[in-house]
């Protein structure tokens, strides 16, 4: 915790903190024009940023295993693929699914597979020390559904080993309790294409028949422990499971085939030209594959244009390369807008033009989507988080987006945050909370279904999200009373939701910190006095985690253990030191030591290029199952707390 020795002088330090801004060329504006000026030098042309967005080593594992799968195999890109997951292995030998985090058997086995394909010999020490990893753990078999079904398809395991999941689940009625509309959008789209994956049971063509026999303690077709039983609720599933295979052949064949030509209709209604089915790395690589199952011809337009849509997300370097889980353009261009406008409105405004021209030709209207099943009598007006994904806006983004726009007060923007702020409105849960992209996505007893061990099925509301929603609503309410009643029952929910620590979960950022800054200014929006808990208690919470050099940093190892971890890591970051300063000051704590420690922090750990450089992941995309490393987080976040200190010193 940072040591505040001299808080008796505190009130000349900032006295004298707030003449130095007055001067000109002094060390904070310097940092700031340096920030501004390189993030300008990032922008698209078209006007929006991009940056990129690395996940674990499973996903470019799994990009080589697709082409092993598939006898399509780019030799050049293999052994870049390889040279990156080699170099991502930890001292211990296993793959972890953040930098520092524990060995994650599922990860690890993909890794030594993918590596075995690349042409990795397993006397090699790396690949030793793997191996010895996976048998520590149990070996092959105790990976999770989704490693399963990639071994079964490659004939590594039994069928039986991996859940069952037909795809006559297309022709489930809504009252059943398992439903396409009962689980998230990211489920939807990986699990249609992969039904008819498992129902025709794929078999990769393998041309160098490499098999990984050697991950298995035990032959896996003797196997007995695919499906271990965790709860009461998920062996009565597991029965169910075994009576849904017992009774297959009973399935009337038209039926079947009704069932796959609904899969295939629904998802290539969703299959979202070259930004790929739902956006995301899983669900495009499953409808790639079950379209050639399906006998469809590597030159047809669907196979073509799916196949660009993964290649899209390869970052390819000089002597390595990885494959991003997804694109995040509409993410990073609103973060940078809105620390752009605190650094410099007027300065920037034809930078910032550029940005909202390009956001207003991507927010969507009456697009068909997902959402409206939910939500049939609302009016369309969200951005998704990626370049195009119609069917699926992102609570989450649009919020940002629209609160960034009203920020500006830039002319022109008012029709655009509106429909935004209805369309946000609209989707407002039972609760009050915000989910991502769906309304009371809340069956949490599907999360004891076989297919669900990674419980990454559903998209219930969240803090971060629903402060987020909040900043906007209060924004726009200043001249608009309709969006009081939601922004009433959005604040109601994150009262109740505020840890006794003060703090917030963080649902899409790492954790707590990141959790209580994006409730903090939402609330600043609001007519909430500050003297209120909300603000009080996270202030406390957050200087109460600042670390003895200023800043601040957490790992993700805090959805693992709380009490231990909550806002803790070995060392600062730059993006987590400005979520706690904005945070602080969202709060009425800009004139504290901790504020003032924590920009000067910020301000020393600045490149010489402008920008900062955090090597850990900072998101999960799911927690405890999979996490995201935002390239662009270092870059604005840092700027935007820079200028936001210096703009409430001089006001």
């Amino acid at each position: 915790m940072f040591n505040e020795s001299n808080q008796h002088v505190e009130s000349s330090i900032i006295a004298s903190n707030a003449t130095n801004i007055k001067q000109k060329n002094n060390p904070l504006d310097i940092a700031i024009n340096r920030a501004q000026e390189k993030l300008l030098s990032l922008q698209d042309k078209e006007g929006f940023w991009v940056f990129e967005l690395e996940a674990d080593c499973t996903i470019p594992a799994e990009y080589i295993m697709m082409m092993h799968y598939l006898d399509d195999i780019n030799d050049e890109l293999q052994a870049k693929l390889a040279n990156y997951l080699r170099s991502r292995q930890s001292e211990e030998g296993y793959y972890p699914l953040f930098p520092g985090g524990e060995g994650d058997i599922s990860c690890s086995i993909k890794v030594y597979y993918a590596l075995k394909m690349a042409g990795d010999s397993i006397d090699t020490p790396h690949m030793k020390n793997l191996r010895k990893y996976i048998l520590s753990q149990g070996g092959a078999a105790k990976a999770n559904v989704f490693t399963r079904i990639a071994l079964a398809t490659f004939e590594q395991l039994p069928w039986r080993g991996v859940p069952y999941i037909p795809v006559e689940i297309m022709l489930l009625p809504k009252w059943f309790p398992f439903h396409l509309d009962k689980v998230s959008y990211w489920s939807r789209t990986v699990m249609v294409p992969l039904f008819i994956l498992c129902t025709l049971k794929a078999t990769a063509i393998n041309p160098n028949n490499i098999n990984v026999r050697e991950l298995f303690l035990i032959d896996p077709n003797k196997e007995k422990h695919y499906f271990p039983e965790r709860t009461f609720l998920n062996k009565c599933f597991l029965t169910l499971d075994k009576f849904g295979r017992f009774t297959r052949p009973l399935i009337p064949k038209k039926m079947h085939q009704l069932a796959l030509d609904k899969a295939v209709d629904w998802f290539t209604e969703r299959l979202n030209g070259e930004d790929g089915l739902g956006g995301i790395f899983p669900a495009m690589v499953n409808a790639y594959e079950a379209m050639l199952l399906l006998g469809y011809s590597k030159d047809h337009e669907h196979v073509i244009t799916a196949r660009k849509a993964i290649d899209k997300l390869l970052v390819i370097n000089e002597n390595d390369a990885y494959c991003q889980p997804c694109l995040s353009p509409v993410w990073d261009t609103g973060l940078a807008a809105l620390a752009l406008q605190e650094a410099d409105k007027e300065g920037n405004c034809q930078s910032l033009t550029k940005a909202y021209d390009w956001l207003k030709a991507k927010q969507l209207s009456d697009e068909p989507g997902d959402w409206r099943i939910a939500r049939p009598d609302v009016e369309g007006g969200g951005w998704a988080f990626q370049y195009e994904n119609p069917h699926y806006p992102d609570v989450d983004d649009t919020a940002l987006v629209a609160f960034a726009m009203a920020d500006s007060k830039y002319p022109h923007l008012d029709e655009s945050i509106h429909r935004a702020t209805r369309w946000v409105v609209g989707m407002q849960s039972e609760n009050g909370g915000y989910g991502a992209f769906d309304v009371d996505n809340t069956y949490y007893y599907l999360n004891e279904i076989p297919f669900a061990d990674h419980g990454a099925l559903l998209d219930p509301p969240t803090s971060d999200v629903s402060g987020r929603c909040a900043m906007l609503m209060a924004k726009v309410a200043q001249n608009h009373d309709e969006y009081l009643p939601a922004l009433d029952r959005s604040i109601d929910y994150i009262r109740r939701e505020q840890e006794l620590d003060g703090s917030w979960f963080g649902r899409w950022g790492t954790n707590y910190i990141y959790g209580t800054w994006s409730v903090l200014i939402g609330l600043e929006q609001t007519n909430i006095p500050k003297s209120d808990p909300l603000f009080t208690k996270a202030s406390a919470y957050l200087k109460s985690v600042q670390r003895e050099d200023g800043g601040w940093g957490e790992d993700n190892k805090s959805y693992y253990n709380i009490e231990k971890y909550s806002g803790k890591n070995h060392f600062s970051t730059s993006f987590q030191t400005a979520w706690a300063v904005i945070g602080l000051i969202a709060a009425g704590e800009v004139n504290s030591a901790e504020v003032k420690a924590g920009i000067d922090f910020i301000l020393h750990e600045q490149q010489a290029d402008g920008v900062w450089n955090d090597p850990c992941f900072n998101a999960p995309g799911f927690p405890k199952v999979f996490y995201l490393k935002y390239h662009g987080y270092d870059k604005f976040f840092p700027l935007w707390a820079l200028a936001r200190y210096r703009n409430e010193l001089s006001a």
